[in-house]
């Protein structure tokens, strides 16, 4: 008994500071700086070529659920992280797809009505669909609007897919940059001081980008040299959904 105490004394505090620690991402940025070009193209066929690297990370998210030790960094890196590559595996177990939408109407799922809700990812004891990530974690607990700069839904008018895994101590400059690139590129926004056109990103989430009295405007402004001026009308440009392959 005596030992199998002093066993347990050793064992516990190595596995609560395994458990409080975040995971390396570094495997995933050495997927993604393979497969994924600097356009954020996606090299599925190359991803499922790396399968099993790649489950080897998806793998080592799932062992490693956040910790309420961790930073509030850490945390936002590992679920944009997951998010992203977990929207990778679904596209590559249904591939060859023409759009991640067929995955929740032509391929049969039973009581799924979208691919954002296959309940496919486990993290830790629970699991998750990728609206839970965006949704329920992401957008509910950390109040940072550029998060959905960093999110890729596999589609060519999503931001592209950065081709290095976001981390905790440069976070703040990656989303800045993610940021700054969504708006000036002119496939995804039109930016102009009179007739701007944007992503429709900033329509379906616009309560996200006008908070404390914010607009989209002040958003868009404080992200460009481009100056959209207080009476110009915004309009959205249609979504294209086709696989950013």
């Amino acid at each position: 008994m005596m030992k199998l105490f002093a066993l347990l004394v050793l064992i516990c505090p190595a596995a609560l500071h395994a458990q409080s620690k975040s995971p390396s991402h570094q495997i995933y940025t050495q997927l993604l700086k393979r497969n994924v070009n600097e356009i954020g193209q996606v090299d599925y066929k190359g991803i499922i070529r790396d399968s099993v690297e790649f489950d080897k990370y998806l793998q080592l998210l799932t062992d490693n659920p956040p910790h309420k030790s961790w930073s509030r960094n850490e945390q936002i890196a590992y679920w944009i992280n997951a998010y992203n590559a977990f929207t990778i595996k679904l596209i590559t177990k249904y591939y060859p797809v023409k759009s991640i939408k067929d995955i929740g109407s032509s391929i049969q799922i039973p009581f799924v009505n979208t691919p954002w809700d296959i309940k496919f990812i486990v993290i830790g004891k629970n699991r998750y669909d990728l609206n839970n990530i965006e949704h329920g974690i992401l957008r509910k607990k950390f109040d940072d609007p550029r998060i959905h700069m960093a999110l890729v839904c596999a589609s060519k008018s999503c931001p592209i897919l950065l081709n290095e895994a976001y981390d905790a101590s440069s976070l703040d400059n990656q989303l800045a940059k993610q940021t700054r690139a969504f708006l000036a590129d002119t496939y995804r926004n039109k930016l102009s001081q009179n007739e701007p056109k944007l992503s429709m990103i900033f329509k379906w989430y616009e309560m996200d980008f006008t908070k404390n009295g914010k607009t989209v405007r002040d958003f868009v402004n404080a992200h460009t040299a481009v100056t959209i001026k207080a009476d110009a009308k915004i309009s959205y440009i249609e979504y294209d959904w086709s696989l950013n392959e």
